[in-house]
This record gives C-alpha cells, sequence and structure tokens, in this order.
C-alpha cells in the first residue's frame, strides 16, 4: 500500500538523491494534446518513442498514458517499455510527478507538490490541471512507495537540482514568482524546501532560460555532472539577452560554495540557436482558449542542458544544428563514465520544454 505520512522527509531522515545516482527507473507521460502538440501530437509522440526508447536500453521505463491513445502508444514503444493507463492532463511528468527521496537504509518515498500548471490562472499554461495534479499520488500508489503531501506549496520538479549531499539550486524568476507561493516569504519558501528535500544550502539564481515559458525553470539553465561539478547554458553573444542571464548565474555560481565548503566548478555549454518557431509549426498547433499560443516567429527556449541522467547514460536533446556537435563532446568529456546520446528533440521543444521535463527518475533503493 501507499500511506499518506503526516511527518516531512527531513525529519524522518529521508532527502533527494541526485539525477547522477542509480536509478530503479524513469517515469514518463505520453504526449496527445493537439492545442500544445503540433499535428495531433504524432511528430511528438514519434520524439517521445524515441526518448523511451533509448533509456529503456540502460533502465526501466513506465509511460503513462490515457485510455484514448493506450493502443497507439503500446504500438509505438517497444516492449521492455512498460505501458500504463492514467488520466492526464498534459506530459510534463518531471513537473507534476513525484519527487522521490531516500534515507540511509535504503528505503524510498514520495514528495507529492501542489501544482498549478506554472502559474495557476494568473498565467498558467493550460487550464484545466486537476488530472496532472493527481498524477504524483497515481504513480507512488503504482509503486507502492509512501507519500508525503507537500500541502499549499506549488513546486515544479523542473525548478529543483540536488547534489545529494545537501545543496539544491533553484532561481528567483520561478520560484519566488507570486504566480506560485504568493503567500509565503523567500524564507518560508528555503524552509519548505529544506524540510521536504531535506537539503543544507540553497543557492539562488536569478533567471532561467531567456523566454522560458516555466518562469525560468533551473534545469533549462544548468544542472549538476556530478557532486561540485555544474553544466551551465551558455552564449558568447553580448547582444543576446541569453548573455546577461547566464553571465550573472556564472557569478553568482563562481562565488558560492557548495554545502560541503566545495567551490564549484562550472562548465559552459553553448546554447544552440536562437531557435524560433515557424509558420508550418504554428500553424499545426489547434487555439484553445486557456492554453498559451504557439505563433510563429516565438523564440523557444532551447538548451544543450535540458538533458536525463539514466544509469550510465546522459540523453541530450539536439536540434540538427552545428552546435550539437560541439555540446555532444563536451558532456561526453565531462561524463567518460556515461555514454552520451544525443536525440533529435525540436518537437519536444515545441511544446515547451524538453528531454529532461518529460522524465522523472526513480531512485534505486540502496545503504548506506
Amino acid at each position: 500500500m501507499s500511506a499518506l505520512l503526516s511527518s516531512t522527509p527531513r525529519k524522518d531522515g529521508f532527502y533527494m538523491p541526485g539525477e547522477f545516482e542509480p536509478h530503479d527507473g524513469c517515469w514518463m507521460i505520453w504526449p496527445e494534446r493537439p492545442d500544445n502538440w503540433r499535428l495531433g501530437a504524432k511528430p511528438a509522440q514519434k520524439a517521445f518513442a524515441e526518448v523511451a526508447s533509448v533509456i529503456s536500453r540502460f533502465e526501466n521505463v513506465t509511460m503513462c498514458v490515457s485510455a484514448q491513445q493506450f493502443r497507439n502508444a503500446r504500438h509505438l514503444l517497444p516492449p521492455q517499455v512498460r505501458v500504463v493507463e492514467m488520466s492526464n492532463n498534459d506530459s510534463w511528468m518531471r513537473d507534476c510527478g513525484p519527487t522521490f527521496v531516500i534515507d540511509k537504509n535504503g528505503n524510498v518515498r514520495g514528495v507529492d507538490w501542489e501544482f498549478n500548471a506554472w502559474g495557476g490562472l494568473e498565467d498558467g499554461l493550460y487550464f484545466p490541471w486537476d488530472m496532472d495534479a493527481q498524477i504524483a499520488q497515481k504513480v507512488l500508489e503504482i509503486e507502492r512507495i509512501d507519500r508525503y503531501k507537500a500541502s499549499n506549496f506549488v513546486l515544479e520538479g523542473g525548478s529543483i537540482h540536488v547534489d545529494g549531499e545537501g545543496t539544491l539550486i533553484t532561481t528567483e524568476e520561478c520560484l519566488l514568482n507570486p504566480n506560485r507561493n504568493p503567500h509565503l516569504s523567500k524564507e518560508e519558501i528555503e524552509n519548505h524546501l529544506i524540510e521536504y528535500l531535506n537539503v543544507e544550502k540553497i543557492i539562488w539564481l536569478g533567471k532561467g532560460v531567456y523566454n522560458d515559458e516555466t518562469n525560468g525553470h533551473v534545469d533549462n539553465l544548468c544542472c549538476f555532472i556530478r557532486p561540485g561539478v555544474i553544466a551551465l547554458t551558455w552564449t558568447d553573444d553580448t547582444n543576446d539577452p541569453q548573455y546577461e542571464i547566464s553571465s550573472d548565474a556564472y557569478r553568482r555560481l563562481a562565488t558560492s560554495t557548495d554545502a560541503q565548503g566545495r567551490k564549484f566548478e562550472i562548465h559552459k555549454i553553448h546554447q544552440p540557436g536562437p531557435i524560433y518557431l515557424t509558420k508550418e509549426e504554428s500553424q499545426g498547433v489547434d487555439e484553445v482558449e486557456g492554453t498559451l499560443p504557439r505563433q510563429e516567429g516565438d523564440r523557444m527556449a532551447a538548451s544543450y542542458v535540458n538533458f536525463y541522467l539514466a544509469n550510465g547514460a546522459a540523453i541530450v536533446p539536439t536540434f540538427n544544428l552545428p552546435t550539437d556537435a560541439p555540446a555532444l563532446h563536451t558532456l561526453q568529456q565531462l561524463m567518460p563514465e556515461r555514454q552520451v546520446i544525443g536525440i533529435y528533440a525540436r518537437e519536444i521543444l515545441l511544446g515547451g520544454g524538453n528531454i529532461h521535463c518529460i522524465t522523472q527518475q526513480q531512485p534505486k533503493p540502496h545503504k548506506g
């Protein structure tokens, strides 16, 4: 069974491990919204299927699929990918799914945050989001994992990165946005993060990637390669709005230490593009009231840092651009212990995120 716990992970000795630590598996949600994914989501489904297929070479993958799409998804996915029926509003498992926590005895539990579709009725990206708000509980029920409910605290998994050794990185643009937790001060938000993720130090960056519709999720801007080592989205173009954002993040990280007192080793990963929505891509998306429109000429928040770390691999978004090869090469040098695999991910980007946004790791239980 999956019990609802009345305490918090910190009180019980549970903490969020780093993504680079061993996984039991990966969770995803199948795309189908025609008002977010072009051409009835068919191109996106092929991209999601490829991501799931590649990850499944390294760890278990579960795809959550609506009843209407079950047969189609089962047909497009390889047999080693588990397909489970689960109602949903859209396909961002990183943000609506559970955050898994572990303890030193190898037990795993899950945190169920409040979800409001990146801003609620103020400037959220779609309405309603009631089915997505139930995803975390359903995943934990399937796995028979006990659940902490972070009531009255809105948080998406893409807005945080941890090193598993007490350090958390996030952005002010997202977590301090009044469309998330307007009733909480910065200190109170920090206290929630400390209580539910059991971290010791929170490093606040300013903004996320330019024009990121999630209000600046950190997982598009930077991530931990391992404790003390960070990959940061970068551009050398001083006229690009991203330049000041990335420079500010670099300065903040370079003048900080982690929870263990280490200075950060920061590696710049040059951004792709800029990439803009084409007329054809825009016209393939249904117009629906309450959903953020996709318009020709919109700059998309493309980043190579939005990758997923699987067991022994890094699954990296690529865009058929000259910047792809240097980014993959740099990441392979930074992670010699992993197989760095690029997947053409423009179709995922068109929906507003990328490979890290559509995946959620479930850590492997381990002791000590």
